[in-house]
């Protein structure tokens, strides 16, 4: 099976129907499959009853006839039944080790279902490889990241090779779960050669957040910087308990939206789950999405038969999705919220005390090994107004990979803003990010050692893009820190230049730092320096439109007596781009 490539439409084309009109997907797998009365015989045995990827391989004529149940009633799409064919799942039956097989199975299976399909409308039918949560928790500690990561590069694999035309990771309850999926799908593409789309679908309880308690302006946030292809919902709820989420999707989502609910609410009647949405009501509440909100891929997950999806065909084909002008809003985020970078009635505060070089007590309590101390200290920031908060554990003879492993996972549950992760080893941001379900900044990027391959901007950039993260650019090139306000013009285009056309970030990822040096020095030569600085913050706002500056507070009046601070923040004030600066700002969070 191994190299068979999709046959029935090139993998760009599932973006192309998007673009023409509404695209349908199949309804359940699990459920419908449930339905039929299979006995342990069906599976294997029944130590392996329950497994329904299994049925791929003991009985591939059940799962060919599902697929073509729901392309007799004219869905666009069909799942394969991967959704928890990779090891994690797969072990608990004990058979991680045949996650390939099982995953290319089910993509064959479906692939050759979509292909002896004869619908005569001329309208392309696709296969999307199906990629679950599985049942460990990348967040909580259960699995690591990169484990997650190897092991749905592996099922991906295995689906390419079958003839996926599309990846669906759905049902995601984590952030840093689903981002796992996406990089071991595009591992996978990258080992095939072959490019297929991504839609992400997170999963939203009845409590209006996902299970640890995310807000959906987080998980858009986190999941579209990592510029998967769709966006949406699945599972979980019915129709009705989806329409704030999709509402938020629709204005602000940058990629189309999906919406692949239940059927209805679930309840147990007779010791079965029964689903009570009936076809007609599905359809109807399908097509507000369509109408209202401009969702524009739709479907059935649990609970839904064929024939719920032969009154959404019925209902929406050949409707078009409401045309939809969204306003992605830049911004960082938790696990838990989104915060915008651009503050109504603020600047925005980056706290700076968890950090080994700014604060002796977050260093005494890293040293000690006393996570919980670490962690009061960012708490504490956030209690005198911080919007995110630095996280730096560097210090000469430490295993700085180790301490970002341990820190950053407590921080990502127990501090509740989005976190900049500080070091000067790009290894150690990485680590950092693998335990950050939501979006972080990385700091920093500069031109220190030039822009060549192996060169910190290198390293930074190509973490930014992998991991969806902004990055605070630092106005130093070779031949140091930039002083003039030409000078650091000219290594801003430089940054800016870099990171959009080589490693594919949009200028609103980046905040340039442009540095100066205080007052206090002395030295005659540094005079002019804070008002390079805030000339360069003016240009570089107007030259390169949607990124944004950032400056430590006090800056300009560190080491400067009370009375002399006060004189320069009255006077300070006056300038027009001081505020947007932070240059004297009299709260001191560093």
């Amino acid at each position: 099976m191994s190299g068979q490539a999709a046959s029935s439409s090139p993998s760009t084309s599932y973006i192309d129907a998007l673009a023409r009109g509404v695209v349908i997907f199949d309804g359940a797998t699990g459920t419908n499959l449930q339905a039929i009365g299979l006995t342990p015989d069906d599976f294997g045995g029944a130590e392996l009853e329950g497994c329904n990827e299994l049925l791929n391989l003991t009985r591939p004529d059940v799962v060919k006839e599902l697929h073509e149940s729901f392309l007799r009633v004219g869905v666009d799409v069909v799942e394969t039944n991967t959704f928890g064919a990779f090891a994690i799942p797969l072990a608990e039956y004990g058979l991680e080790d045949q996650a390939y097989e099982i995953a290319a199975a089910g993509a064959a299976l479906a692939r050759e279902a979509v292909d002896g399909f004869e619908a005569g409308d001329g309208r392309p039918r696709f296969v999307a490889g199906s990629l679950g949560p599985g049942t460990k928790f990348a967040t909580l500690g259960q699995v690591s990241y990169s484990g997650l990561a190897d092991a749905y590069a592996i099922a991906a694999g295995g689906l390419l090779d079958g003839g996926v035309d599309l990846f669906i990771i759905e049902t995601q309850f984590d952030l840093l779960g689903a981002k796992a999926a996406i990089e071991g799908a595009r591992r996978a593409m990258r080992e095939a050669g072959r490019e297929v789309p991504i839609q992400v679908q997170v999963t939203i309880e009845l409590t209006g957040r996902m299970l640890p308690g995310t807000e959906i302006g987080a998980a858009l946030t986190s999941l579209a910087a990592v510029r998967p292809d769709v966006i949406g919902l699945n599972c979980a709820t019915g129709p009705s308990e989806m329409w704030e989420p999709l509402r938020h999707l629709s204005r602000h989502s940058p990629v189309p939206v999906s919406a692949i609910p239940n059927a209805g609410l679930p309840s147990v009647v007779d010791g079965e789950m029964v689903y009570d949405l009936s076809p007609s009501a599905l359809a109807e509440h399908l097509g507000e999405f369509v109408a209202e909100l401009g969702v524009g891929v739709v479907g059935g997950c649990c609970g839904t038969t064929p024939e719920h999806l032969a009154a959404v065909v019925s209902a929406l084909r050949p409707e078009t999705p409401k045309p939809r002008s969204p306003r992605p809003v830049a911004a960082v985020s938790s696990i838990y919220s989104q915060v915008p970078l651009d503050q109504e009635t603020s600047f925005l505060i980056v706290g700076e005390r968890a950090n080994t070089n700014g604060s002796k007590a977050f260093r005494e309590a890293l040293l000690a090994g006393d996570i919980e101390g670490c962690i009061e200290v960012g708490r504490s920031q956030i209690a005198e107004g911080a919007h995110v908060v630095d996280l730096c554990v560097d210090y000469v003879g430490r295993d700085g990979v180790a301490d970002m492993r341990r820190v950053a996972s407590a921080f990502a549950t127990d501090v509740a803003v989005p976190v900049v992760l500080d070091s000067t080893e790009p290894e150690v941001m990485e680590i950092g990010l693998e335990q950050l379900g939501g979006r972080s900044i990385l700091n920093s990027a500069n031109l220190e050692d030039g822009d060549s391959e192996g060169s910190r901007a290198d390293a930074v950039f190509s973490l930014a893009r992998k991991y969806g993260a902004a990055v605070i650019c630092l106005l130093i090139d070779e031949e140091g820190q930039a002083r003039t306000v030409e000078w650091k013009m000219r290594v801003a285009h430089r940054l800016h230049d870099l990171a959009v056309d080589r490693y594919g970030l949009e200028s609103s990822d980046l905040i340039f730092d442009p540095l100066t040096f205080p007052l206090s020095t002395g030295d005659d030569g540094l005079r002019r320096d804070g008002l390079a600085t805030l000339e360069a913050i003016r240009r570089i706002k107007t030259e390169l439109p949607g990124a944004r500056t950032v400056l430590g507070i006090s800056n300009v009046s560190f080491g400067l007596n009370p009375a002399a601070r006060r004189v320069l923040v009255q006077e300070g004030l006056q300038h027009p781009h001081l505020a947007e600066a932070l240059v004297c700002v009299g709260r001191r969070l560093t």
